[in-house]
C-alpha cells in the first residue's frame, strides 16, 4: 500500500511554503490527504515568547486566519486537507497545552520535542564542548520527556521519535534502553509516531525512527503514520516516493487516521 496520507507538512504559517503550492505540489504527487501541521508553542518562558516573535512562528495566535485560509482551499484541490498543528511539548505547559487544544479545536495534534530544558536538541553548537556523560544525560532526558509526551495522550501523533540522532554531536548516545522505554509507552498509548521523512534526502540520510527503533517498535505492535515534513513543494513528491520504498521493503503499510 502506498502513502495516500501524508500527516506532517509545513506551510508559511510556521517555516514552510505557502499552503496553495503545498497543496498543488501534494495532488500531482497523487496523495489523498494532507496535514498542514505547522509549528507552535504556548509556553510563556520569556525565551521562547522572544524566539516565537523573531521567528514569526506564533500559530497560538494566527490558527484562526490560517483555518479560513484552508477552508477557502479545499474545493480547489482533489484531497482532503487537515487543520492541524504540531505543538512542542514541555510536561510543565500540559495545562496550557491541554486549555489551547481545546480551544483550537484542530483536526489533529502533532506532539514534538525539541528542546529539553531550553536547549535545542538539533543545535550542534550547544553540545560541543560537553562530555561524552554530558551527552549521554542530555539524550536520556529527551527520552525521558518524550515518553511524557506519549503519556500525557495529548496528541494524536508523535513526531521524529529519535532526535537527537539528527545531530552528530548526539548520535549514537540512543540506546536499547531508550528504545524499550520509548516502545512500551507507545505499545499502551493512542498515540501513533510517525515514520519521518525530514532528513532522509538531507545532510543526515536517515528516516526518524532510525532501523533498530522502528524494530523495537514493531517487535510491540506498534504501527505509523506517514509523515514527509516537508516545508517546500518539491520535497513532498520526493518523500512521498521514498516513504512509499520504505514501508514496501519491510511489508509494512502506513495508518491511515480519521477516515
Amino acid at each position: 500500500m502506498s502513502v495516500v496520507h501524508d500527516y506532517h507538512v509545513h506551510s508559511n504559517y510556521s517555516d514552510g511554503t505557502p499552503m496553495p503550492r503545498m497543496l498543488a505540489a501534494a495532488e500531482d504527487a497523487g496523495l489523498r490527504a494532507v496535514g498542514f501541521a505547522d509549528h507552535c508553542n504556548v509556553s510563556e518562558r520569556d525565551h521562547l515568547r522572544t524566539s516565537k516573535r523573531e521567528y514569526g512562528i506564533n500559530l497560538d495566535r494566527t490558527y484562526p486566519f490560517r483555518r479560513e485560509g484552508i477552508e477557502s482551499l479545499r474545493d480547489r484541490y482533489d484531497l482532503r486537507v487537515f487543520d492541524a498543528v504540531e505543538m512542542d511539548y514541555d510536561p510543565r505547559d500540559e495545562s496550557e497545552i491541554a486549555a489551547f487544544l481545546d480551544e483550537a479545536d484542530f483536526d489533529y495534534a502533532v506532539g514534538s520535542v525539541h528542546r529539553v530544558e531550553g536547549t535545542n536538541v538539533q543545535r550542534s553548537s550547544p553540545f560541543a564542548d560537553l562530555s561524552e556523560r554530558e551527552r549521554q544525560a542530555f539524550v536520556d532526558d529527551y527520552y525521558e520527556r518524550l515518553s511524557d509526551l506519549v503519556e500525557s495522550e495529548l496528541f494524536a501523533i508523535v513526531a521524529h521519535v529519535d532526535l537527537p540522532e539528527r545531530t552528530p554531536e548526539l548520535r549514537g548516545y540512543t540506546t536499547p534502553d531508550h528504545h524499550a522505554m520509548l516502545a512500551d509507552a507507545l505499545a499502551s498509548s493512542r498515540t501513533v509516531p510517525e515514520l519521518n521523512a525530514g532528513r532522509v534526502r538531507r545532510d543526515y540520510g536517515q528516516f526518524h525512527p532510525a532501523p533498530d527503533l522502528w524494530a523495537a517498535l514493531r517487535e510491540r505492535g506498534v504501527e505509523f503514520v506517514a509523515g514527509s515534513d516537508s516545508h517546500d513543494p518539491d520535497e513532498i513528491p520526493a518523500r512521498k516516493r521514498e516513504l512509499d520504498e520504505y514501508f514496501a521493503e519491510r511489508e509494512a503499510d502506513p495508518v491511515v487516521l480519521f477516515e
